[in-house]
């Protein structure tokens, strides 16, 4: 017996609702995917990254993990960013906090959770980082959201120091990072100006130099 009925006959819905659109639409897609994006973003189920920025099925490569993390020992992200830039060639790597997030919350606090509180460390490792400033901030909420933006652009200087990005500016691949925050409370993305595109932006202590 099936327990998940609705969900099946939601998908049946979806699949109608596209093949009355463009009868070729499965077809199409299941030749390739030729996306220009890849978004590192959080699990959270309230955060469904085709949605926020209107993208169809194979437009949009999509790595999610609990608070948008992109540690250099990862080799999950690092595998899923190899893939992209290399053999993808996406031209974009967009890192989407959202505020709210119960990762960079639970982060800020010291009560045990589990085999997460080792994954949180990265968080806390930014709080550490900014500590002098978070901790001018009153407000709690505001300090969470602080804290939100700050881990997003630690995330992203976290992935133009891999080899796979350094390695696709010198070999002079079209490629941009970037950081964004999510809303919740209005659905609306926010850029925090937070973009590296050439490995002249990379703190020299990070450069790669590659071989010829």
């Amino acid at each position: 017996m099936k327990k998940l009925n609705l969900l099946f006959q939601n998908n049946k819905d979806w699949v109608d609702s596209k093949i009355s659109k463009d009868p070729n639409y499965f077809r199409t897609m299941a030749e390739a995917q030729d996306p220009l994006y890849l978004w590192i973003g959080c699990a959270d189920s309230r955060v469904p990254a085709n949605e926020i920025v209107g993208l169809e099925p194979g437009e949009l490569f999509v790595h999610r993990n609990v608070a948008n993390l992109f540690p250099h020992t990862d080799f999950n992200c690092l595998s899923v960013l190899e893939y992209a830039v290399d053999l993808l060639k996406i031209q974009h790597v967009i890192v989407c906090g959202h505020y709210g997030c119960g990762g960079v919350q639970a982060a800020m606090e010291d009560h045990q959770l589990g085999l997460v509180d080792n994954w949180l460390r990265n968080i806390r490792d930014v709080y550490a980082r900014f500590k002098e400033e978070l901790e001018t901030i009153p407000d709690q909420k505001e300090r969470h959201h602080r804290l939100v933006e700050l881990n997003v652009m630690q995330q992203v200087l976290n992935v133009c120091h891999t080899t796979i990005v350094q390695e696709a500016w010198t070999r002079g691949q079209p490629l941009w990072v970037h950081g964004w925050v999510y809303d919740l409370a209005t659905g609306r993305l926010k850029d925090l100006d937070c973009c590296v595109s050439s490995i002249d932006q990379v703190e020299s202590i990070y450069r790669i130099r590659f071989s010829k």
